[in-house]
């Protein structure tokens, strides 16, 4: 499984370590993924979703329907 995010898309960036010399290596800032059990009123029962930790903090504002329609999600495959 790849380390996206199931409802935003978020994955993760290239970027530079610079140290005190400024030598610069890359490296990968991975995404703050976490499995989250979420209620899904309209099915009646709960989704696991791997999510970040921004998307939790949107899916409590929007909710979940919302959220699965604009990432193009059909839940009951979930």
């Amino acid at each position: 499984m790849s380390r996206r995010c199931q409802l935003t898309g978020k994955k993760a960036n290239n970027a530079m370590a610079v140290s005190h010399s400024h030598r610069r290596t890359k490296k990968l800032q991975q995404v703050n993924l976490q499995w989250k059990r979420v209620w899904w009123p309209e099915g009646n029962r709960f989704v696991r979703l791997r999510l970040s930790t921004k998307a939790i903090k949107t899916l409590e504002k929007k909710g979940i329907d919302a959220m699965a329609k604009e990432a193009g999600i059909n839940l009951n495959k979930i």
